[in-house]
């Protein structure tokens, strides 16, 4: 069994733990991330990639608005690479409360949230698809994030700094002597390597599965789990981030993004983490009431649905989950007797860079460390070139290698960032096959409108040839990539698009004789 040692060990690769790992490594401090599958595995990955301005929650929540508002402004000037600036509008149609829509502003105003009325002509002349019921239109400042570039471009630095990432790797079991935690025993689910960890401080930044591991040193929080489906449009709808004007619903927020647009998202609470996706009955409601604000939203064709699990934080009781506070909930441990622990849970991605600061303040208070934290004064670096979707092919080659062939042209990814992630999950990963899941998580590898059906095979075909893959490794590799992206096609396939991913399906069992 290997033995590590280190000041600060990080559970989860959501944004937020690895938000905390980079701002750790600014300080100077050494620390350790462990994710039990890949990076925004979690809610991290199973979001709007909407950056708040803070107007959705100014009617009830005025902490999380004004959270939102003061970090979405740090992120469009430290990680501008990870966002898109796009400005929003909150819309109101027929039948909306005309006493939420005449409060909003001054709600806006008392949480110092720019919230401008504009004329019927104006919004539609900004949107020309909303719906012509529209009684009330308010422009924010609402955009655009990449969670998947944000998290990888945060444990980046962690890393280049000394920071040490085990994705696959999870925690089985706590040792507590002295009422601190002495070791972390950690298994990695693909080879069975067990690790012994020593840490000074061990941070839980699970979200959703915070509860299960606070669980492992005898301690309870009441972690809410709420469900949230989303849908992807083929085609980018709006420029502009879409709120409807009301108190939060279902299907009343669509977000742009790269090519396509995000639409939800449902409040469901559930009662397990298994088994989490969206269904068929979701699917419809969220497509009904999204064609209320957005009519066009009823009759367009959506590539997928996909769910995430919101880790709300309750003060007790049941009911709406909607009426949980959105704002960070940071536990200190040593009310438990457990003196080297904390958990940091809730919140919102567009607040992540202040929870990290605030869970890393703390684990520095704990370990003996006085430095003041970086993040909200130092950029975030660009760890590599992104691909950028949405250019032809022809133009791409125009800009590029002509010898870097695209494996993945409706997402614009090239063979050369394809062989930089292979690069870095084989040495940071401790990997010796690269998975096409793995790659999708690092690019936009199967986001597109193919969804894998042509790059998975295009990309396992490449991995035959530089010797990455061998026997049946690709066919199984390609099987799991695409019943992964089957599972949120199935709830968004109707007629003549159903018989095209049968189609494609048969073709893929034909010639490749694998069973999906």
């Amino acid at each position: 069994m290997t033995l590590l040692k280190t000041e600060v060990l990080i559970i989860g690769g959501g944004v937020t733990g690895t938000g905390v790992a980079r701002d750790l490594a600014l300080r100077g401090v050494n620390c350790i991330l462990v994710e039990k599958n890949d990076i925004n595995s979690g809610a991290s990955g199973g979001n709007h990639g909407l950056l708040h301005s803070g107007a959705r929650y100014v009617p009830k929540d005025f902490e999380s608005a004004r959270s939102c508002r003061k970090e979405g402004e740090l992120l469009k000037r430290l990680a501008p690479h990870c966002i898109n600036n796009t400005g929003g509008l909150f819309v109101a149609v027929e039948g909306d409360s005309e006493n939420f829509i005449a409060n909003f502003p001054h709600f806006c105003e008392k949480c110092g949230i720019p919230a401008k009325k504009i004329g019927f002509s104006e919004a539609r002349a900004l949107e020309p698809t909303l719906s012509k019921k529209m009684i009330a239109a308010f422009a924010v400042e609402d955009g655009t994030v990449d969670p998947f570039r944000l998290s990888m471009e945060n444990i980046a630095q962690a890393q280049a700094l000394g920071s040490m990432l085990l994705c696959h790797t999870k925690v089985t079991e706590f040792k507590i002597r002295n009422r601190r935690i002495a070791t972390i025993r950690l298994i990695n689910q693909n080879t069975g390597e067990k690790t012994l960890v020593e840490a000074k401080c061990i941070v839980n930044a699970t979200g959703a599965w915070a509860g299960e591991i606070t669980e492992m040193a005898g301690i309870s929080i009441n972690v809410v789990l709420s469900k949230g489906s989303l849908l992807i449009t083929q085609k980018r709808i709006t420029k502009h981030v879409i709120n409807r004007l009301r108190p939060p619903a279902d299907a009343d927020i669509l977000v742009p993004g790269g090519t396509v647009s995000v639409l939800g998202t449902t409040s469901t609470r559930v009662d397990s983490l298994d088994n989490i996706r969206p269904s068929v009955a979701e699917v419809d409601a969220i497509i009904e009431d999204g064609a209320e604000m957005i009519p066009v939203l009823g009759t367009t064709r959506y590539l997928r649905a996909f769910s995430g699990v919101r880790p709300l934080i309750s003060k007790g009781g049941s009911g709406d989950d909607r009426a949980v506070s959105r704002d960070l909930a940071l536990f200190d441990h040593s009310e438990n007797q457990v003196h080297n622990f904390l958990t940091i849970s809730g919140g919102k991605l567009t607040t992540f860079r202040e929870m990290a600061e605030k869970a890393s303040d703390m684990a520095c208070q704990k370990i003996g460390i006085d430095k003041p934290c970086l993040t909200a004064i130092e950029p975030l670096p660009q760890s590599r070139k992104w691909s950028v979707p949405g250019i032809s092919p022809k133009t791409w080659l125009k800009q590029n290698d002509p010898q870097d062939v695209l494996l993945c042209e409706c997402e614009m990814v090239p063979k050369s960032a394809v062989d930089q992630v292979i690069d870095y999950i084989t040495v940071n990963n401790k990997k010796e096959l690269a998975h096409l899941s793995d790659i999708g998580v690092r690019s936009r590898v199967g986001r597109g409108s193919c969804q894998g059906t042509f790059c998975g095979v295009r990309i396992a075909a490449h991995m035959y040839n530089e010797g990455k893959m061998s026997e049946n490794q690709g066919l199984e590799n390609i099987r799991q990539f695409l019943q992964e992206r089957w599972k949120g096609q199935q709830p968004v396939l109707w007629g003549a698009q159903l018989s095209q991913a049968e189609m494609a399906e048969a073709i893929h069992c034909g010639f490749f004789g694998i069973e999906l």
